[in-house]
């Protein structure tokens, strides 16, 4: 753990400087693109070990509470597990670190941290919600998967899980990716005297 520390110290220092570098360059993209890039990777290294357990916990918490309600499934937070009375049969799913959410908070907040164009206050807030909309699009996704294999039986995991789970937690992250990212580059595109989102042009 030390030596990890130590390593990640020593990498940062360079990566800091190489941005540092690039900022006074102006080499905007290439800021952009180690600066969240690595920021992504000491996010995974330091941060994502602490918090994808809680993580887990939480989706299955959040998850159990649909399930209670509808008495289709239930939830044992502590443990990351949710317990499926299928007509077929019995099935236990495990919130493990791919199905947290974590990779996908810890990209987005490595790409929104060195997107210029928000002020930082603005990429705080977008942070705070854009980490809440991919927690609840996660546990939508779950609450999904879950629901389809207590009508459908364990048969119907594999459709639920990588079929329909993830077009339906990825479409979300995309509509998320798609009003944080890419709309503000299109409004702020000028193309000679014509501006997208000018006041003059109807919508």
């Amino acid at each position: 753990m030390i030596a990890r520390l130590i390593v990640c110290a020593v990498l940062a220092v360079v990566w800091w400087y190489l941005l540092r570098v690039m900022d006074r360059a102006e080499l905007n993209f290439w800021h952009f693109v180690l600066g969240s890039g690595g920021l992504f990777i000491f996010l995974m290294l330091l941060v994502q070990p602490v918090l994808t357990r809680p993580l887990g916990q939480m989706v299955a918490a959040v998850a159990g509470l649909f399930g209670s309600l509808t008495h289709t499934f239930a939830a044992y937070f502590r443990y990351s597990v949710l317990f499926i009375q299928a007509a077929g049969g019995a099935m236990t799913l495990q919130i493990d670190f791919e199905c947290s959410g974590i990779i996908e908070i810890m990209a987005y907040l490595s790409l929104l941290c060195f997107f210029r164009v928000y002020t930082r206050n603005q990429r705080v807030v977008l942070a705070l919600l854009g980490t809440a909309g991919i927690i609840l699009a996660n546990v939508l996704r779950v609450i999904v998967i879950c629901e389809i294999i207590y009508f459908g039986g364990p048969q119907t995991y594999y459709i639920a899980h990588s079929l329909v789970g993830r077009f339906i937690f990825y479409g979300l992250s995309v509509l998320l990716y798609f009003y944080v990212f890419t709309k503000p580059q299109i409004v702020s595109m000028k193309v000679g005297s014509f501006k997208y989102g000018d006041g003059d042009v109807s919508e």
